[in-house]
């Protein structure tokens, strides 16, 4: 079985965070592929125990400019 997620990287001191948008688990790596791999392995063990619950909701991430 395989599902897909949706993940945000961002940069953070001298790390990058990488967050799963539908369960909220992360992982941090020192490159941008570390953080992905470590959470791929997050994710793994997140779901071991018990299969994720298959829904097909769209998900949409855009930015948006503040004017302060």
């Amino acid at each position: 079985m395989s599902i897909k997620v949706t993940v945000v990287v961002q940069k953070e001191e001298n790390w990058y965070i990488a967050k799963c948008i539908e369960n909220s688990v992360a992982s941090q790596g020192n490159t941008i592929e570390e953080s992905i791999d470590n959470l791929r392995e997050a994710l793994e063990l997140y779901y071991e125990d018990a299969p994720p619950e298959v829904v097909n909701t769209p998900t949409f991430i855009t930015t948006m400019e503040l004017a302060l």
